[in-house]
């Protein structure tokens, strides 16, 4: 990609190394990566925005690719994350950002704008609604709510036990388990089972929109890493539902364009749907302009659909 004109520099941020890929001029987009991604995540709109004159700029987030790893699980709440967020723009000189988020990027993105919306010009987020995951109701947090939904193999209860799912990981390998995870096209729910973790006989065949290229660069970065990291996000949840008692029932009010697709996992959650598209969505986000479902399109959507996602990412903040 540096052949291409993406530049990558460490920035001092918040007591962390933070590593961050960017390219152009103009006003600055902010595009903040999920599970299990890096700054890669968002190589096809790095290129795309900064060709129609904006500057793009995709950090690897705490626990990601070559930015620090800290190692205790409540170093990674989202007061962490958004601070890391908030010093980077900072050390960048930036006052004010468009931002684009995918997956815990989308989740990250949401709290963002709801502890410093002064910093928001406008908000694209991809994936991953606002209020399911900042429940109304105060006595059923995150990781009891989903075992209640979906069971204890449900990927985000697997995720709670220290050490178990990187274990898991390890028997199926890294780029086995990346292959598994980007070409999953099952909107149900994700579960976690020993069948599902033994070591593969068979390379599985990735995706059209990744090529053998994109799957050996995520690799190699998450042999490096690991996935402690990542997986703290997780470990985080109930903590990140304690501490953001004081914006319970707060309204995210910045311009928003939401985008999902319809074989996304998170499209199914019970009640989004209606919640998205019959007015919850827009009396929690009153700023809320568009949600645009494109079908037949899964959980990565910035690789799956990338000139698509581009352009509606630039349709939306050009008005800004």
């Amino acid at each position: 990609m540096e052949s291409q004109g993406i530049t990558h520099r460490m920035v001092q941020v918040n007591d962390i190394t933070m590593h961050v890929a960017e390219k152009g001029e103009g006003p600055p987009v902010l595009l903040i990566h999920g599970f299990p991604e890096l700054w890669y995540s968002w190589r096809h709109q790095i290129l795309g925005l900064a060709a129609r004159g904006y500057r793009a700029i995709a950090p690897d987030l705490r626990g990601y690719g070559d930015t620090s790893a800290p190692p205790s699980v409540a170093s990674y709440s989202v007061f962490h994350i958004v601070g890391d967020v908030i010093a980077l723009l900072d050390a960048l000189a930036i006052p004010e950002v468009f931002v684009v988020g995918h997956d815990w990027g989308a989740i990250i993105s949401w709290y963002v704008c709801l502890f410093r919306p002064d910093r928001v010009k406008a908000l694209v987020n991809l994936s991953v609604a606002f209020s399911p995951f900042l429940p109304r109701n105060p006595q059923d947090k995150l990781v009891g709510y989903f075992r209640s939904l979906y069971g204890d193999d449900y990927y985000v209860c697997k995720f709670q036990e220290l050490g178990a799912v990187e274990a898991d990981f390890a028997r199926i390998g890294t780029e086995n388990l990346l292959r598994v995870v980007y070409s999953n096209r099952d909107p149900g729910p994700l579960h976690m089972r020993k069948e599902n973790f033994g070591p593969l006989t068979m390379q599985i065949p990735l995706p059209s929109w990744l090529s053998e290229e994109d799957i050996r660069y995520y690799a190699s970065k998450f042999e490096k890493s690991g996935f402690t990291g990542p997986v703290n996000y997780y470990r985080c949840l109930d903590l990140n539902w304690e501490l953001g008692a004081p914006w319970y029932s707060a309204q995210v009010k910045v311009p928003v364009k939401f985008i999902v697709g319809d074989l996304d996992l998170t499209y199914h959650y019970p009640g989004i749907q209606d919640y998205l598209h019959k007015g919850g969505f827009k009396q929690d986000v009153p700023l809320l302009e568009e949600v645009v479902v494109l079908e037949g399109v899964a959980h990565f959507i910035n690789q799956e659909k990338a000139d698509e996602v581009t352009e509606h990412i630039y349709d939306f903040i050009r008005k800004f």
